[in-house]
C-alpha cells in the first residue's frame, strides 16, 4: 500500500496555487503526524490526515469531529497528501483544485492501536490521538469495506474512554474554532524518537511571580461562556463551584505582549474607555492571555452597582472601576478552553495572586451550600450567583455547564416607546419595554417608571427623542392602556428588575437601572427559569411558548386545557412524556398553522405510546376538538366530512386527545380537485446511508431544476426526506399524480444504481424510493413541524438547501432538542408563496403526454 501523490500533483497548478508540491517520505521510526484543517471550499469542511506510509492518508470530514461517541461522522477518503501539508495555511487561489482558505485547526500525532497499513486496508483504523485539542481514542470505519473504491465514505467515532463528551453539552468544534499553527509550528520537525507526551498533556507549571512566557499567537477575538437561567437551587453537589454574580459589564481581556484590549461580549473594542484596567493588566506576569471577567462600580456598602457603572461611561465620571476576573481561556502555553474549569482556575489564581488589587481583582470562588451562598448574596445586594460544572470545558455559548441563580427576576427589555412625565417630573414618565418572540416579533410586556435620577431622565429623553417613530414596534398594541404615547425605534435596550410575570404576560413592580449599549436589542427575548431538579428527573426539557412564563414541570394544564395522564411516558427511548408532547404543540403552534392553514388534515393517533397500536383517522368522528372545523360534505361525496385545524388551539385539544402526528392534503379546501403542490417522499431503503439519502435530494433538486420548477426541502422526522414543489393551481388529481410518476421513472431509468421506481422493501434494497404517491387525491404527507410516532419522536423541520450537507439525519431534530430551530422557524422556506409554476413546459420536456387540464 504505497502511497502515492500522483493524484495530489495532478489536481494541482503548482505555480499558481501556494499548496506545497512535497513528494512521498521514507517511513519513519518516530512519531506518526496528524493534522486537521479547517478548509472553507465550496462547503466548510475539515481534513483529517494522518501519515501513513510516508504520505498522509486523507479524509473530508464535512460536519468536523465530535467528542460524543454517538455522532458517527462522515469521513469521505480523498487523495494522499504529502507531509509537507501538515504546516499548510493560506488561500488556495479561485479557480485552482479545493479553492477556499484553509488554517490548521489541530495538529500533534498519533498512535496506531494495531498495524496501520493492515487496519487501514481492512477498512478499519482504531488509534489515539494526542493533539492540541483533539484527545484519546478515535475509529475510523470504511463502509462497504471497500479499498479501491473512488472517495470511499469512512464514518470517524470517538470511542468512549473518559475523554468523550455529550454533544449537547459541548460542540468541540463550536467552542474551539481558531488555528493553532502558532503552536504546530514549534514542532514542525518530527523526532525520530519515541513519542512525546501530547502539548495539552504537558503544560509546563503555572507561572509564578515575575515569570514571563513567550508570545503565543492569539485569535483576534473569542465568544464568550453565557450561563442559563435556572429558577430552583440545585442540592449541594462536590460536581459545582459558584461565584458571586456581579452586576456589571461583561469584559474579555486580550494581553498580547504590552498591548491589552478590553472587549465587551459582542466583540466591541472597550478598552479607550478603561486605561486605567487596561494598564493594570499590562502587568500580568504572561505574554499573552486572554481573560474573561466583569467590570463593575461597587457602592458604599461594597455591592456592584449598574446605575453607578453606567453613570461613569455614559456622564464621564472618574468613579473607580474594578475588574473582577473570573476565567483563563488562553496563557504562555496557548489555548486552555478545552481545559476542565478546575484546570483553568488554578492557572488564573496563580497568574493573578501577586497583582494589585485596587483595579483588577479574582472573582471568588465557593465550595458552599448554593442555597446558603445565594441567601448571602441577595442580603448584601449582590445580583445573585454563578455555578460552574467543575469539569467543564470553556464552551463559547451557552450551556447547562453554567448557570445562574437570580435574587430578584431581572433582565434587558428593548424601549419601545415612553409616555408624558406628570406632576413635577421632567423628561419622561416612562419606559414601555418588550422582548422578541420566537418569530423575531417584538411583544408589549409592561411599562417602568421607577428606579430613575433627574440626570438619567433628562439623558433618556434626549436619547428617546432622536429615535422618534410614527408607528408602533410592537407587534400589537392592544392592552398597553395609556395614553400620549411617544414611539421610538427599538434600539436601546433597558435592564430592569421586577417581582415577577402577570398571567397575561406583563411584568411586575419593575426598576429601572441602566440602559446596556452591549447587548443588540434583536437578541433580547423573555428569559425563562428552568426547574432544575425535575428537569435533570425527567431527561427533558419543557419549550416556553413565546411571550408566556414556563409552566411548573408537574403542572398538567397547557393554554387551559388538562392534560390527562401527563406524566405518561410516549417514547421510552427519550423518555418524551404526555405533557413534553403537548407543550411542544402549543409552542410550536404558530409556525405549524401555516403549514395546516385551509388543508384536510388526518390525525395519527397513539394512546399506548408509540410502540402501541396506531390510529389513522380523517374524520373527526366521536372526537369533540375544539380548534377543528368540519369541511362541507359536498368536498368528499360518500364519506364522513373532512376537517381542518382552523385554530393554534387545535393542536393542543389534538395531543391532549392522543394525536401524535398531523397530516396533509395537496390541496386547500377552497380548491379540493386543483392540487397546488407535489410532494417527493424520498425513502431509503436497507442498506443506504444517510448521505446517500443527501445526494439523492440534490440529485432530485437537479432534476427539478433543469424542467423549471421551484423545490423546498423538509425531513420527513424519520429517516428520510420530503421535497415539496409548489405549482400553479390549474391540474387535477391524475395529471399531477402521472407527472409525478414520471418524474420518479426518468430518475430509476437514468440513475439506476441510485434510485427505484417501485415500492416495497425487496425493490429499495441499498436504493432510494422517489414516494410519488403521496400526491394522488386524499393522500396525505406528515405536515412540518409535526412530530413522528417512531422511537426518538424526530419532527419533519423545514431546511434550506444549504443546511442539508449540514443535516445528520431525517430525525435529527425532535421533541427534545427542536427548541433552538424554533428560532429560524419557517424562514428558510421564504419564497414559496411566489414560488408555484406551470407544469406544461415540464411535462413536455419530460416527455409526460397526459394533456393539460388547466380551468
Amino acid at each position: 500500500m504505497a502511497g502515492t501523490l500522483s493524484t495530489y500533483q495532478n489536481k494541482r497548478n503548482f505555480s499558481i496555487t501556494p499548496e506545497p508540491r512535497g513528494k512521498a517520505a521514507a517511513s519513519g521510526t518516530g512519531a506518526l503526524l496528524y493534522v486537521i484543517q479547517k478548509h472553507w471550499a465550496s462547503q466548510l469542511h475539515y481534513d483529517l490526515r494522518l501519515e501513513i506510509d510516508g504520505v498522509m492518508k486523507s479524509w473530508a470530514v464535512p460536519k468536523g469531529p465530535s467528542l460524543d461517541p454517538h455522532h458517527k461522522r462522515m469521513a469521505v477518503q480523498v487523495e494522499d497528501h504529502p507531509m509537507a501539508y501538515n504546516r499548510f495555511e493560506g488561500q488556495i487561489p479561485a479557480g485552482q483544485y479545493g479553492a477556499g482558505k484553509v488554517i490548521i485547526w489541530d495538529s500533534g500525532y498519533w498512535v496506531p492501536l494495531s498495524d496501520p497499513v493492515k487496519a487501514y486496508r481492512a477498512g478499519k483504523l482504531k488509534f489515539e490521538l494526542h493533539g492540541q485539542k483533539l484527545q484519546g481514542r478515535w475509529t475510523l470505519v470504511r463502509m462497504h469495506g471497500r479499498e479501491r473504491e473512488r472517495q470511499p465514505p469512512w464514518l470517524l467515532i470517538k470511542e468512549a474512554d473518559g475523554l468523550e463528551r455529550n454533544a449537547a453539552d459541548f460542540d468541540i468544534v463550536q467552542a474551539m474554532p481558531d488555528s493553532v499553527a502558532h503552536l504546530a509550528n514549534q514542532t514542525e520537525e518530527r523526532s525520530a524518537d519515541a513519542p512525546r507526551a501530547p502539548r495539552a498533556a504537558r503544560r509546563s507549571p503555572a507561572p509564578t511571580s515575575g515569570q514571563t512566557r513567550a508570545l503565543v499567537d492569539l485569535p483576534d477575538t473569542v465568544l464568550p461562556q453565557l450561563a442559563e437561567l435556572q429558577g430552583t437551587v440545585p442540592d449541594a453537589s462536590d460536581e459545582w463551584a459558584w461565584e458571586l454574580k456581579f452586576d456589571g459589564y461583561r469584559l474579555l481581556a486580550r494581553k498580547q505582549g504590552s498591548d491589552v484590549r478590553l472587549h465587551t461580549r459582542n466583540g466591541k473594542d472597550w478598552t479607550h474607555k478603561m486605561p486605567k484596567i487596561a494598564s493594570a493588566l499590562a502587568a500580568l506576569p504572561v505574554a499573552s492571555c486572554w481573560l474573561d471577567g466583569e467590570v463593575v462600580v461597587l457602592n458604599a456598602e461594597g455591592a456592584p452597582d449598574f446605575q453607578r457603572l453606567q453613570n461613569a461611561f455614559d456622564l464621564g465620571k472618574d468613579v473607580h472601576l474594578l475588574y473582577f476576573a473570573f476565567d483563563l481561556l488562553f496563557d504562555a502555553q496557548g489555548d486552555l478552553r478545552g481545559a476542565p474549569w478546575t484546570e483553568r482556575r488554578e492557572r488564573l489564581v496563580a497568574l493573578m495572586q501577586d497583582l494589585q488589587r485596587d483595579v483588577v481583582r479574582l472573582s471568588d470562588a465557593f465550595d458552599a451550600r448554593p442555597a446558603d451562598l445565594l441567601s448571602s448574596a441577595c442580603s448584601i445586594g449582590f445580583e445573585g450567583i454563578i455555578g460552574k460544572r467543575k469539569s467543564s470545558p470553556y464552551a463559547g455559548r451557552r450551556n447547562s455547564d453554567w448557570i445562574k441563580l437570580k435574587c430578584l427576576k431581572r433582565q434587558e427589555f428593548v424601549i419601545g416607546g415612553y409616555t408624558d412625565p406628570a406632576g413635577s417630573r421632567v423628561g419622561l414618565g416612562s419606559l414601555l419595554l418588550g422582548v422578541h418572540d420566537d418569530q423575531g416579533a417584538l411583544v408589549y410586556v409592561g411599562n417602568v417608571g421607577t428606579g430613575f435620577s433627574d440626570t438619567t431622565l433628562s439623558r433618556l429623553s434626549e436619547a428617546l427623542s432622536a429615535l422618534s417613530a410614527q408607528d408602533s414596534p410592537f407587534q400589537e398594541t392592544t392592552g398597553i392602556g395609556v395614553r400620549h404615547v411617544h414611539w421610538v425605534r427599538p434600539t436601546l435596550v433597558a435592564e430592569v428588575s421586577f417581582v415577577g410575570w402577570t398571567d397575561e404576560g406583563r411584568i411586575r413592580h419593575s426598576v429601572f437601572h441602566g440602559i446596556r449599549d452591549d447587548k443588540p436589542p434583536q437578541e433580547i427575548r423573555r428569559e425563562v427559569r428552568r426547574e432544575a431538579a425535575q428537569e435533570k428527573k425527567n431527561g427533558a426539557r419543557a419549550i416556553p411558548k413565546p411571550g408566556e412564563q414556563l409552566m411548573p414541570m408537574n403542572s398538567s394544564t397547557v393554554e387551559g386545557v388538562i392534560v390527562s395522564h401527563s406524566e405518561r411516558v410516549l417514547d421510552t427511548q427519550s423518555g418524551v412524556t404526555k405533557l413534553d408532547l403537548v407543550r411542544y404543540y402549543a409552542t410550536v403552534a404558530p409556525l405549524m398553522m401555516e403549514h395546516l392553514s385551509e388543508r384536510p388534515v388526518a390525525l395519527m393517533r397513539a394512546p399506548a405510546g408509540v410502540k402501541g397500536e396506531l390510529f389513522f383517522q380523517k374524520h373527526l368522528q366521536a372526537l369533540d376538538l375544539k380548534g377543528f372545523r368540519q369541511l362541507d360534505a359536498s368536498l368528499d361525496p360518500g364519506h364522513a366530512p373532512l376537517v381542518m385545524v382552523a385554530a393554534p388551539e387545535g393542536l393542543v385539544h389534538a395531543a391532549q386527545m392522543n394525536v401524535m402526528e398531523f397530516h396533509t392534503w395537496n390541496a386547500k379546501r377552497d380548491r379540493i380537485e386543483r392540487p397546488d403542490r407535489m410532494t417527493l417522499d424520498l425513502d431509503p431503503g436497507e442498506g443506504v446511508q444517510w448521505i446517500q439519502v443527501q445526494e439523492a435530494a440534490h440529485l432530485v433538486k437537479v432534476l427539478l431544476d433543469e424542467l423549471g420548477l421551484s423545490a423546498f426541502l423538509k425531513t420527513s422526522g424519520g429517516k428520510g426526506l420530503h421535497i415539496v414543489v409548489p405549482i400553479l393551481r390549474r391540474y387535477e388529481w391524475d395529471t399531477v399524480k402521472g407527472f409525478s410518476r414520471a418524474l420518479v421513472q426518468h430518475l430509476s431509468d437514468t440513475i439506476p444504481a441510485r434510485f427505484v421506481a417501485k415500492s416495497g422493501p425487496q425493490n429499495r434494497r441499498g436504493k432510494i424510493f422517489v414516494d410519488y404517491l403521496r400526491n394522488g387525491r386524499g393522500a396525505t404527507t406528515v405536515s412540518a413541524w409535526s412530530a413522528r410516532a417512531r422511537a426518538g419522536m424526530g419532527i419533519s423541520v423545514p431546511l434550506s438547501w444549504k443546511e442539508l450537507e449540514r443535516t445528520t439525519s431525517g430525525a435529527q431534530w425532535n421533541v427534545q432538542n427542536i427548541d433552538e430551530r424554533l428560532r429560524i422557524g419557517n424562514s428558510v422556506w421564504d419564497g414559496y408563496a411566489t414560488s408555484a409554476r406551470p407544469l406544461a413546459a415540464a411535462m413536455q420536456a419530460l416527455g409526460y403526454r397526459k394533456g393539460d387540464s388547466s380551468t
